[in-house]
């Protein structure tokens, strides 16, 4: 069972919550690109539960921003945790402990 979670975060951009997240979970983000998605921050954890820090508005077709995630309007930056169990609680905790996330 595949599980998933978002946080989103007006405090910090996608680098600083990807630099804040390498330091505190001793982790390396690597920055990638995508048509897509646009700049994105990417880490695997040793249980292949991967960490993804983005920008919340994402290239749109016509040339202007869209939100990738339409329920969080009000949010700048998401972290969205994809794993392949329920994340470990002490995942969650480290990331409780993050003011502003």
């Amino acid at each position: 069972m595949t599980s998933f979670d978002t946080y989103g975060t007006n405090t910090y951009t996608a680098q600083e919550l990807s630099d804040l997240l390498a330091d505190r979970l001793t982790v390396g983000f690597t920055e990638r690109e995508s048509d897509y998605l646009g700049n994105y921050f990417l880490a695997v954890l040793a249980d292949t539960t991967r960490l993804h820090v983005q920008p919340n508005a994402i290239p749109g077709d016509d040339g202007q921003d869209d939100l990738y995630e339409d329920e969080y309007t009000d949010v700048t930056v998401l972290l969205l945790i994809t794993s392949p169990v329920a994340a470990e609680p002490t995942l969650h905790a480290e990331l409780g402990a993050i003011a502003g996330l």
